[in-house]
């Protein structure tokens, strides 16, 4: 089994209501969490599904995948070493390790784990 799991699929938006609206009206998707204007997760099954507008998407404008991971430094330096790039991180953030990368041939991916709380 890997030690990655394929959690979050990010989709880029421009409004957000109207986006919440579609998938949790035609598609029944329920809303998980709202961040402002500018994030929100719905329930997607056994994936979230994640809309995103510039201000917090990753690489807005693009299909991003949002990997859970042990080590997220690790994952980034072997996506690095196999011809992919980072574009951001490793870095924290609020709540978790992060870091953006692209892919071998261009996908953008995000690699996370949750905080060490004391």
């Amino acid at each position: 089994m890997s030690e990655h799991d394929v959690r979050m699929i990010v989709l880029s938006t421009d409004n957000l209501e109207e986006s919440i609206k579609f998938y949790s009206e035609t598609l029944g998707m329920a809303l998980k969490f709202r961040d402002g204007a500018h994030f929100a997760a719905l329930d997607g099954g056994s994936i979230t599904l994640a809309l995103a507008t510039a201000v917090d998407h990753p690489i807005h404008g693009q299909v991003v995948v949002g990997i859970k991971t042990a080590d997220v430094d690790a994952a980034a330096r072997a996506v690095e070493a196999s011809g992919g790039g980072i574009v951001k991180g490793p870095y924290d953030d609020a709540h978790e390790r992060r870091a953006v990368v692209y892919d071998n041939k261009g996908n953008g991916l995000v690699f996370y784990s949750p905080l060490a709380r004391d």
